[in-house]
């Protein structure tokens, strides 16, 4: 897990650095970012009493990747990858979570992040443990992600140029191709995922 830790906060900060250089002197209000990603959140799990909804947990899934994101963010303003890494770490072992009340555990985290403008890592576990998600697919689903962004960035998506959609899918439907066919543990996991959609771009481009 530390590994892992390590790897999601070095590409946390990579992707920081293209979007500003100076990312951390600019104090980006991250804990803004997570709160609105929460209701989102919460949109896709539902909570409207007069209506019919059934939990989409593929999306929240998804929308608690996006809002790790900004709390590793969060988390790298206090040191280095390694540092950091150290402390989360301590903070993710530290007690055994049940699954809960998925609403409320969302509303006490939102709460806590907008009162300290910090992220509730202790929180954040407690919703992982009540979606079922593993660390393992919260690392997989993150590297995929943080892969794609930046592949996307590196063929002209924000010139306009890059085209999502290859071979008639997009470009999200042949990442989880790829990442269901790698080693999430492989020290070079999120290259390798890299260099596989670099690969099949240009082999669709050149066809």
């Amino acid at each position: 897990m530390k590994q892992q830790l390590q790897v999601m906060l070095t590409l946390q900060d990579e992707i920081n650095t293209v979007v500003n250089k100076n990312w951390r002197a600019q104090n980006f209000a991250w804990y803004r970012a997570i709160w609105v990603e929460s209701a989102e959140l919460l949109d896709h799990y539902g909570w409207k009493w007069w209506k019919k909804q059934q939990p989409d947990i593929d999306q929240v899934k998804l929308e608690l990747v996006d809002i790790w994101h900004f709390g590793l963010s969060l988390e790298l303003q206090q040191g280095s990858p390694a540092q950091v890494a150290e402390k989360m770490l301590r903070e993710l072992e530290a007690g055994q979570r049940e699954p809960g009340d998925f609403r409320e555990d969302l509303e006490a985290f939102t709460l806590s992040t907008l009162a300290s403008k910090q992220f509730d890592l202790p929180g954040f576990a407690q919703l992982l443990a009540d979606t079922e998600m593993p660390f393992t697919e919260l690392y997989q689903r993150y590297v995929g992600k943080n892969v794609l962004n930046r592949f996307r960035q590196d063929n002209g998506y924000k010139e306009g140029t890059y085209v999502k959609n290859w071979s008639g899918r997009e470009d999200n439907e042949h990442l989880a191709e790829i990442a269901a066919e790698l080693d999430a543990s492989a020290v070079d996991y999120s290259e390798q995922v890299y260099r596989i959609l670099q690969q099949r771009y240009r082999e669709t481009a050149s066809a």
